[in-house]
């Protein structure tokens, strides 16, 4: 179970990432670009799934 929430977090952090530089116009060719908006949700997502990652891995079964 750990092992799938911290992948899970990894991917939070990548996606987030994607979003984060489309909002901030740093990445192009989509509707989000230039979308303060998805600057905001993408660090957002960063936090969580950094977050989750580094809990997944601290987690000890028992």
């Amino acid at each position: 179970m750990r092992w799938i929430l911290f992948v899970l977090g990894i991917l939070m952090v990548l996606m987030g990432g994607i979003w984060a530089l489309q909002g901030a116009n740093l990445l192009l060719g989509s509707p989000m670009t230039g979308d303060p908006f998805w600057l905001v949700v993408g660090i957002v997502v960063i936090v969580v799934g950094a977050a989750l990652s580094f809990f997944a891995w601290r987690w000890r079964n028992g």
